[in-house]
Formats: structure tokens, C-alpha cells, sequence
């Protein structure tokens, strides 16, 4: 088995508790909203146009809903490639055991049809990754233990007690770091992540996870560089990916019309955006929760007043401090 690759933070309790309680709201309100399939089919889009965009995808998210619509497109006949395979992949979500490295192939495959010779197969050659300057950023694995390697973070991730949340962040993380492929590594980090959170909840088979990654992605490549620092730990990683995968249930709690004062109370999710977006201005706090920028000042007022917020720098360039540890201590 593979050794440990992360350490364990206390932080992670405070973020774990909080998507259960994000959870129990949707899950309260239940699947009745007539918008439901229309958002999901949303969604599923918009997480396969950020994720084919990471990897510098040029369709726009019009053209990506036209292509999955069958439509024809005017743009690079790669880039068109990307999103119908991508399309055929989260569609096949249900088809995948995320224990399985024959079903690991088989997704990159159907990711990769007809884009790069290797196509459902590991890599057969070491791999460096660089930056724009040449300068090596990362070192997969060598190319003679990749299957062993992803076999063993399988059989890891199948058995570990660690939970789901942090599992499935862990996994992510690992596919990264191995690189089993030549082509392809992002996409399928994040789709096994997808897949392993939607057998614990299946609610994550429709979470814009990847739309939220591509709206930071410098704290999703930093999170993965200061993860591979010195020595392995992919605690900044994890760390990461909780607080995305909190926004993300935080956004599709507003979108489907959750009454958040059942169990998540407003206040909490401005905190939450905030703690995710700590360059946000109340403006757009007040667009992304529907709500009137004088409630989001009495919100960001009060939290304040408690010593869980605090403003660092200027009122337009400067960035929100949310203490946690005040709100323990209340």
C-alpha cells in the first residue's frame, strides 16, 4: 500500500461539519423544484466547460451547451472533440466503479478519443511538467511504477477510514502527483473525484465543482505546488478542495431556491462565500445571494462586531480575515 501522503489538519472538522449542514439543507428541502432537471443538465455543462477550459479549451460556455446540444459550432475541431468526449464521460458517470483501474482506462479513453495516440492507456514515457519559462514544475512518477501506483492509491482510497470528503480530495490530489498519463491528467483527477463524491452523496454527480476550480485556478495549481514542496503532503490540497467543494454546494443551495434559513442561515453562507472569495466586495455578495447590498453590510456588520471578520488593507484592494476560532469561541 502507499504510505501516508497527507497530514491531517483540525481545520478540516470545522469545513467537514459545514458541508453536512449545507447538505441537510438541500436534502430538507427535497428534489420537488420544477428548475431541478434543467439546473442539473446546467451544471453538468458548466462543470465540462471549466474543466475542458482549465486545460485551455477555447469554446465559450455557449458554444460548449451548443455542441453537447448537437449543434454545429464554429471552432477548432479539437476543442469541439474535448467537449463531446468530456460530454460522454460525466454521462457515463454511473457506469464507473471508482475502485476499478480497468474503469480508470476506460474514462480516460472515452476523455481522450481520437486527441492523443495513448488513449485509455498509461503513459509509456517519463514526464516532466514545465512552465512557460522551461522551468520543471513537477516530475510524475516513473513511467515502470504508474500502474502499481494507481492501483495501490485505489485499493487506499477503497479501504481507508479517512472520510469521504477528505478521501476523494486525497485521490484527486494523488492522480495529480502520479501523472499516469500522457494527456489527460486533470480531467481525470477531477472526474474521479466527481465519481468517488457521488457514491458517497449523489447529489456531487451535479455539483460545479470544476466551474468553481476555473474561477481559482492560481489556488488550485498553488495548492497542488505547495503540496509537492520539500516532501509530499497533500494537506494544502485537501484543504483546497474542501472549501471548493463548500462553495460549490453553497451556489447550487441558492440556485435550486433552498430555504437557507432552515438550517444553514444566511449569515453563515456570507461567511462561507467570503471565507472563499476573501477579495469579494459586498456587492457582489449581494448578487451571488440575491439580496440587498444594506442586508449584506447588517451580515458583514454583525460578524464584525463578533471578531469573526476583519478587513486587512483598503476598502477596494484590501482582502477579508475570517477568524474561526472567534466562532468556536462563541
Amino acid at each position: 500500500m502507499i504510505p501516508e501522503f497527507f497530514t491531517h489538519q483540525d481545520a478540516w472538522f470545522d469545513q467537514v461539519g459545514r458541508i453536512y449542514a449545507l447538505l441537510h439543507g438541500i436534502q430538507t428541502a427535497g428534489n420537488a423544484t420544477p428548475r431541478l432537471v434543467e439546473l442539473r443538465r446546467k451544471n453538468r455543462i458548466s462543470s465540462i466547460h471549466s474543466s475542458t477550459a482549465i486545460e485551455g479549451n477555447r469554446l465559450t460556455l455557449g458554444e460548449v451547451t451548443a455542441v453537447v446540444d448537437g449543434h454545429a459550432v464554429y471552432g477548432p475541431a479539437k476543442d469541439v472533440l474535448e467537449v463531446q468526449n468530456a460530454w460522454a464521460a460525466y454521462e457515463a458517470l454511473d457506469t464507473f466503479d471508482p475502485s476499478l483501474v480497468d474503469d480508470f482506462l476506460r474514462a480516460h479513453g472515452m476523455v481522450t478519443q481520437g486527441l492523443i495516440a495513448e488513449s485509455g492507456q498509461f503513459r509509456t514515457m517519463d514526464v516532466e511538467i514545465v512552465n512557460a519559462d522551461g522551468e520543471v514544475l513537477h516530475t510524475g512518477s516513473q513511467v515502470a511504477k504508474v500502474p502499481r501506483l494507481i492501483g495501490e492509491l485505489f485499493e487506499w482510497a477503497a479501504s481507508t477510514t479517512v472520510h469521504p470528503l477528505i478521501a476523494s480530495c486525497a485521490t484527486h490530489f494523488m492522480i495529480e502527483y502520479i501523472h499516469p498519463f500522457q494527456d489527460g491528467n486533470g480531467r481525470l483527477g477531477r472526474l474521479w473525484q466527481t465519481l468517488m463524491l457521488s457514491r458517497w452523496e449523489p447529489l456531487f454527480a451535479w455539483m460545479p465543482t470544476e466551474t468553481l476550480i476555473a474561477r481559482n485556478q492560481v489556488g488550485y495549481y498553488t495548492a497542488l505546488r505547495d503540496s509537492q514542496e520539500s516532501e509530499i503532503d497533500g494537506a494544502p490540497f485537501i484543504t483546497f478542495m474542501l472549501s471548493v467543494i463548500e462553495q460549490s454546494l453553497a451556489e447550487y443551495q441558492t440556485d435550486v431556491g433552498v430555504n437557507v434559513g432552515a438550517s444553514v442561515g444566511v449569515n453563515e453562507r456570507v461567511l462561507s462565500l467570503i471565507r472563499h472569495e476573501p477579495h469579494i466586495s459586498a456587492a457582489r455578495l449581494a448578487e451571488r445571494l440575491g439580496m440587498s447590498s444594506r442586508q449584506v453590510e447588517r451580515i458583514v456588520k454583525a460578524w464584525r462586531d463578533q471578531g469573526v471578520l476583519a478587513r486587512e488593507g483598503s476598502a477596494k484592494t484590501g482582502r477579508w480575515i475570517v477568524r474561526d476560532s472567534a466562532m468556536s469561541a462563541g
